[in-house]
């Protein structure tokens, strides 16, 4: 019976190495108990990257059914995972309506990562002029004032944005106008344009009405809005 009960403590205090993937640029491991609460391990997370303004952020991990899911602060790691070797990702679970609101610099730092981050990957759809000014001041925080040499080299080089090979000359054209800009001054005027766009801050979750038609909802800081999914188009109408 000791020896029983001596493996289900270590069981239960076995350390798990978990990997991250942060907004900020690197990929560490992180060691947790295996009974620590969801909450004790976001707060681990957020002291490591010495964030104060955490309540905007989440992590999300692949649920073993295949889509991915929200960490839920009160329940133990054993009870939502399945697997002893995760990838959590740590990004924005909530988008303020005016990003004015952020206290501190790390924060709408993170926030302008993330903005970059569904930019790129096309989940936060605008139109091309809005597109362009937003990777002008993604420029002026990581390259500084325009110069023509670099600016032509680094978008070459560096896709932010679905079809940008359209989009150098405007990107470059408003680019030139925000000389000066520091790049923290430079986050805040990406978020100051990001969060006029229709989708700012939604991240659609497939779902289906009673009639089975596909749909997508997404909890936003004004509700719960419901989306109808075109397959063909595979873009998404606002229906309530």
């Amino acid at each position: 019976v000791s020896d029983r009960a001596g493996r289900k403590r270590s069981f239960l205090f076995t350390f798990l190495s978990f990997f991250l993937s942060f907004l900020l640029p690197f990929i560490g491991p992180i060691a947790s108990k295996q009974r620590i609460l969801g909450c004790d391990f976001f707060n681990k997370v957020c002291g490591h990257l010495k964030l104060l303004e955490k309540e905007y952020f989440g992590l999300e991990f692949r649920h073993h059914t295949g889509s991915y899911v929200w960490l839920e602060l009160l329940k133990p790691l054993t009870k939502q995972i399945k697997s002893n070797d995760l990838f959590f990702r740590f990004i924005v679970k909530f988008f303020p309506p005016d990003p004015g609101q952020l206290q501190r610099r790390l924060t709408r730092y993170l926030f302008a990562l993330q903005i970059k981050q569904d930019l790129s990957t096309g989940s936060l759809t605008c139109n091309d002029n809005s597109a362009a000014l937003l990777v002008s001041h993604i420029l002026q925080s990581e390259l500084g004032d325009y110069e023509e040499d670099v600016d032509r080299h680094h978008l070459e080089v560096k896709q932010y944005v679905p079809n940008q090979e359209y989009l150098d000359h405007k990107i470059t054209k408003f680019h030139k106008k925000h000389r000066g800009q520091s790049p923290a001054d430079s986050d805040i005027h990406l978020l100051e344009v990001a969060r006029k766009l229709d989708m700012y801050g939604i991240r659609p979750h497939a779902a289906h009405d009673g009639e089975g038609m596909r749909l997508n909802l997404a909890v936003t800081h004004s509700g719960v809005l419901v989306f109808q999914v075109h397959a063909r188009t595979r873009t998404l109408t606002q229906l309530c």
